[in-house]
């Protein structure tokens, strides 16, 4: 890879370079154009709209009136025309260049390869359909309209377009903060292992999400995950490898250097979500608690199926909760009553944190026949974002009333889940993580 991928993500100025209608040398939809342009509005930095089209007020109509030295270069042209205009565009002496638009042969390819290692600049795609999105910045390098993630300590590297732009969209219904995204397509240049090289040092990503289709250098990706690990979880979900024997010695891979890996994308955002705001679990003993009893059983259940145990309260914490709350019960979990409201779930998730015998939480409320509200829920909220080794989880099952909850707590460092298999997987990977970094600290 040539030039500085920090021009990708971090660009001060960018250059978008499209046609507003038709060109006769091949036809990229002017609506993707007129889209580009539109989420662009939010960027904090200097934007020059280039069309060839000559149509679209106020935008330049030749690349050679761009002023030259600007950090980053969105196109959106068809092959032919960009392989026209390439000589030009590398003659702006610009950082970075997104090539959206797929299409190029092997040849254009190769002339691309060549162009970038001349001029010392670095080339996300061709096929980067999904663009780049860095939240911080405002920058919104996309087709689609209305894709803007609310912003968070979450990366996402995408190979594929089209299941990039689904992370982002499941990350916009649950809530999930993403920073930075970035789709590489066919990576001619800048591949997943640079990016991902680039993440491990930002500092305002928390966590690495990656969906692969390929790697182009197995043995430097894996090594870049050994060191990733070593300061923020990598989270891997990889494609086309049902039923291959390559698929199983990959995995094996990504465990061994402390990688978790997924096989959905609601399993990644989940999992992303908890490793983001929560942090990493030192053992196996999970408090339950709850206003729902027999919603209790259901969260055991998915628990013992991830391998974990139940937390036994201590004596001393248990006076402590019934001597203020004589009606709650403690047994398998802890029964707050369908009466309980703030006051009574901050208490008594302080108490739980408090004993040395529970290793995480996952705290069950439900809105349906009970006296709970959202509102009440920020108490949990709370409580969790004090608590510095030991995680707390949130479900609610009925997913109109989960939505609520979300939108309650949003903003929080609480991760809020719709299912108790859910918020299973989450601990299951904080988990690991825990055991990763405890190896990592040992020198393992």
């Amino acid at each position: 890879m040539s030039g500085e991928v920090k021009a990708i993500f971090e660009p001060k100025s960018v250059v978008l370079v499209g046609a507003s209608d038709g060109i006769r040398e091949g036809i990229v939809s002017p609506a993707f154009f007129h889209s580009l342009v539109h989420n662009m509005h939010r960027f904090k930095g200097k934007t020059h709209v280039v069309d060839l089209s000559g149509k679209l007020e106020g935008a330049i109509k030749n690349l050679n009136q761009v002023p030259k030295g600007r950090d980053l270069a969105v196109v959106l042209l068809p092959s032919k025309l960009v392989m026209k205009n390439w000589r030009n565009l590398l003659n702006l002496a610009i950082k970075a260049i997104i090539l959206v638009p797929g299409g190029f042969d092997q040849q254009q390819r190769k002339e691309l390869a060549r162009g970038v290692a001349k001029r010392k600049v670095c080339i996300l795609g061709p096929n980067a359909t999904a663009g780049v999105i860095n939240t911080s910045k405002g920058l919104y390098a996309t087709l689609e309209r209305g894709f803007m993630p609310s912003r968070g300590g979450i990366a996402v590297i995408s190979k594929d377009g089209a299941v990039g732009m689904a992370i982002l969209d499941w990350a916009r219904f649950y809530g999930v903060g993403v920073g930075k995204f970035a789709s590489t397509g066919d990576g001619v240049d800048v591949t997943e292992a640079d990016l991902l090289e680039f993440l491990t040092r930002d500092k305002e990503t928390k966590v690495i999400c990656i969906y692969l289709e390929s790697v182009r250098d197995g043995r430097r990706f894996i090594g870049l995950i050994r060191e990733a690990v070593k300061k923020k979880p990598v989270v891997v979900m990889n494609g086309g490898t049902a039923r291959d024997e390559r698929d199983k010695i990959f995995a094996a891979y990504l465990k061994q250097v402390g990688a978790i890996r997924v096989g959905i994308v609601e399993e990644l955002l989940g999992v992303a979500d908890a490793l983001a705001k929560q942090p990493p679990m030192q053992g196996d003993r999970v408090a339950v608690v709850t206003n729902a009893s027999g919603a209790a059983t259901l969260v055991v259940d998915a628990l013992s199926r991830k391998g974990f145990g139940l937390a036994e309260l201590s004596d001393k914490v248990t006076k402590k909760i019934t001597g203020k709350y004589p009606d709650i019960n403690i047994a398998d979990w802890v029964d707050l009553g369908i009466g309980a409201k703030a006051d009574r779930y901050k208490f008594v998730l302080e108490q739980v944190l408090s004993d040395h015998g529970v290793d995480g939480v996952v705290v069950m409320n439900e809105l349906k026949l009970s006296f709970l509200e959202p509102e009440d829920v920020q108490a949990i909220a709370e409580v969790a974002e004090k608590s510095k080794d030991k995680p707390v989880v949130s479900v609610t099952v009925a997913g109109g009333a989960c939505v609520l909850v979300r939108e309650a707590v949003k903003g929080k460092n609480v991760p809020v889940y719709d299912s108790p298999e859910k918020a299973a997987q989450a601990l299951d990977a904080l988990r690991f993580y825990g055991k990763t970094r405890a190896k990592v600290e040992k020198g393992v």
